[in-house]
């Protein structure tokens, strides 16, 4: 029996191509991700890695208390999570001293940085940030078709100086930060950042990136009002708590650009056992202490590996520790590449000249363990 002749048509006017179907700026865009992870690293491998030391997640885990809560939440999943996120914005806002409006609650920083994004960005629309700074804000803006003016690394650190000078320049509608720094670990003090706020240009809005605040030495938090029009800050649980795969971030930021996401975001993104895992987190300073202590260690344990094989550990201010092998890009990359077939799993900064280094994360025990027989291996292949 012949096909009629409406689905004969049908089929003549599907496309050949989804893609056809691509927005212009989208149709340009590579079909790339901002990391590649570990568990594609492994499938190509055919095997697990031995030590997952890459990701900067937390090998801690979280609260105890938390995976509680999030085990009894599970019961309940068969309902959505509080679109309003009310208990949760509410002990956030406590916790920081300011107000429910002034807290956003979202899928990671990346999903947060993708909604602010979205709602400053029109294609044209300038931004500043550093060359080797964390490639998610990147990735967003290019989506958006934003212009992106980059500036070198002051050696280590981010350099907040030419961000300003470039931010003056360019007249950018977002300036990004972060502070701890990824890939490098290094840190300002509060009062750089504070100055750096105060010598924006109007209509310029700070992005501070803080996802590692809670791993950081005293002094390194800003004192900035929550209520200040001209920095937007970013937190997550992701670190310090130790929930890399819950996916909570949250923003502090004035009352009126808080309510700005309400136009664009997922309502629905923060499900139940999110909002339940977060709040009894939050709750659990004690956990967030220990792991404090933890990482401070592991860090300490880091920095001799790094020594014991001619690497110098940089001081780092969060849950990794960044190594300069002393040799170039090129030595680095063979050394990744060596510790890879060893099955350990770490990652480094992808611009020069910071791609002399490795990042490693702060694991336990038995993780650096692993780490620290298969580094001198990796640094003899890699010559």
């Amino acid at each position: 029996m012949s096909a009629s002749p409406l689905a004969a048509a049908r089929v003549l006017r599907f496309p050949a191509a989804m893609t056809a179907q691509l927005t212009p700026l989208a149709a340009t865009l590579p079909s790339t991700v901002p990391f590649v992870g570990p568990e594609t690293q492994e499938r190509a491998l055919g095997r697990p890695f031995r030590a997952r030391l890459g990701a900067n997640e937390s090998l801690f885990g979280p609260s105890p208390r938390a995976i509680a809560a999030m085990a009894q939440a599970a019961g309940d999943v068969w309902m959505y999570g509080d679109p309003e996120l009310h208990e949760l914005k509410a002990a956030l806002a406590a916790h920081h001293g300011c107000r429910p409006e002034n807290i956003v609650v979202g899928e990671g920083i990346d999903g947060l940085l993708g909604y602010l994004t979205r709602l400053m960005i029109a294609p044209g629309d300038r931004v500043v940030t550093s060359f080797g700074a964390y490639p998610t804000f990147t990735f967003h803006v290019a989506g958006y078709g934003g212009e992106i003016m980059r500036v070198p690394y002051q050696g280590d650190h981010e350099d907040p100086e030419a961000l300003i000078a470039a931010a003056e320049q360019h007249l950018p509608k977002l300036v990004y930060i972060a502070n701890p720094d990824n890939p490098m670990g290094s840190h300002h003090p509060a009062e750089v950042l504070e100055r750096m706020v105060d010598a924006l240009p109007p209509d310029t809005l700070l992005i501070l990136d803080e996802a590692y605040i809670d791993l950081a030495p005293p002094g390194t938090a800003p004192s900035i009002a929550a209520d200040d029009p001209r920095v937007i800050r970013f937190r997550t649980f992701s670190k310090g708590y130790g929930m890399a795969g819950l996916r909570v971030g949250y923003a502090i930021c004035a009352p009126d650009l808080a309510r700005a996401f309400d136009k664009i975001r997922n309502h629905f993104g923060m499900g139940r056992i999110a909002q339940a895992g977060a709040l009894a987190a939050l709750a659990d300073q004690e956990w967030l202490a220990t792991v404090q202590s933890r990482v401070a260690r592991g860090r300490d344990r880091l920095g001799a590996i790094a020594r014991d094989n001619g690497a110098v550990p940089l001081p780092s201010a969060t849950n990794f520790v960044t190594m300069d092998l002393g040799r170039d890009g090129e030595f680095a990359r063979a050394t990744l590449r060596a510790l890879t077939d060893l099955g350990v799993f770490v990652r480094m900064p992808g611009v020069a000249p910071l791609d002399r280094c490795l990042r490693v994360s702060v694991g336990d025990d038995a993780a650096l363990d692993i780490f620290a027989e298969a580094l001198p291996l990796a640094l003899k292949a890699a010559r």
